[in-house]
């Protein structure tokens, strides 16, 4: 309550303005699956924050009359998304008693991806806080914030109340949502930007996506947290996460990428072993997703190089490895990989420095 507390804004008059901000997804390598109370993560969670798969957020507002009810337009990829609003609308309530200036403004909001919406790649990370992230900075235009940190503290908790995903997309290369001994300053409320020395190898790292399947998922992620409420490995889980995230910190540190693709790969079959073992039960991978992953382990075994991959709560698969090995790799995806990929497209993408205001 008390962070609630900082983050709640001071009144300032109503605001003219454009702004417009892209913002990365990012994919985590510590699941984050079950949460609590107002999107509070049941586990700590850990992500690489991507580059090239962005959200664009382009924002105007203007001061509007009756400040009792939200006013709003929405556009995504340039066309009016009235199935967008339900959710927009509910956003706008979670945050309004931190955010109360979005009541006085009409808001005018058009977004555009440059990836596959609603297919496994964290849209929803990439466009909660591409809009958070607008949306906050009317308030910096109004009144301003003591501090970088504060706005991008803000920033995250916002988002996080849209998607808990889209905590750790505002900063990078490395983001940790969710109180862990594993990293100082940790927090269930927002997402923290890990300072601790990482190995080079690390710091680089490629993250090439194959687009198995491009449609919107059988079953949504919200569906999916809300599974583990009464899931018979949920506390086993919780507990694993845990040690995970002190695992990977020394890992990263230490620059050991042997043990890197061990757990990587555990964590991602872990989650979708979690939605295989839920009441009702689902699952999200194809085909060719488990087509890819026996093609990984085979080539790793064949040249020793080290690629792994993950897996978020789709059919889609992140191809994890160190930048040095991008050429030969990159060779095997062309050639071996792309062939299961929905129309041969992948997206080749690697480890960023978080949201850019435009």
């Amino acid at each position: 309550m008390t962070i609630e507390k900082e983050f709640l804004a001071a009144s300032f008059p109503a605001q003219h303005g454009k702004v417009s901000w892209s913002s990365p997804s990012n994919i985590a390598l510590i699941k984050y699956w079950g949460k609590y109370g107002n999107q509070l993560p049941q586990n700590p969670s850990f992500s690489f924050t991507l580059t090239n798969c962005a959200t664009t957020t382009h924002l105007s507002f203007k001061p509007k009359e009756r400040n009792d009810q939200f006013s709003f337009s929405f556009l995504f990829e340039g066309e009016e998304q009235p199935s967008f609003h339900p959710k927009m609308q509910a956003f706008f309530e979670r945050i309004k008693t931190f955010c109360p200036y979005l009541l006085e403004h009409e808001l005018t909001i058009s977004s555009s991806n440059s990836f596959p919406h609603s297919s496994g790649i964290a849209s929803s990370a990439s466009s909660m806080s591409a809009l958070a992230l607008s949306l906050l900075s009317i308030e910096e235009q109004g009144v301003g914030f003591p501090s970088q940190e504060r706005f991008n503290q803000k920033a995250s908790f916002l988002a996080r109340l849209g998607s808990g995903s889209a905590s750790r997309s505002i900063q990078g290369p490395m983001m940790s949502w969710g109180e862990t001994n594993a990293i100082q300053g940790s927090s269930q409320e927002f997402a923290t930007c890990i300072d601790q020395e990482i190995h080079p190898v690390f710091r680089n790292y490629q993250d090439t996506i194959l687009i198995i399947d491009k449609g919107q998922k059988k079953v949504s992620s919200t569906l999916g947290h809300q599974l583990m409420e009464n899931h018979p490995y949920a506390t086993s889980r919780f507990e694993q996460a845990h040690l995970h995230m002190g695992s990977l910190m020394a890992i990263l540190t230490n620059g050991e990428v042997e043990d890197f693709m061990q757990l990587v790969e555990l964590e991602a079959l872990t989650l979708h072993a979690l939605m295989m073992a839920s009441n009702p039960y689902f699952v999200l991978m194809q085909p060719n997703t488990l087509a890819v992953l026996n093609k990984i382990w085979a080539f790793r075994e064949a040249t020793q190089l080290p690629l792994c991959f993950t897996l978020d709560a789709g059919a889609n698969v992140h191809l994890l490895y160190p930048e040095e090995h991008k050429n030969s790799i990159g060779a095997f995806i062309a050639s071996d990989l792309a062939p299961f990929c929905e129309a041969g497209q992948y997206i080749e993408d690697q480890v960023g420095t978080g949201a850019k205001k435009l």
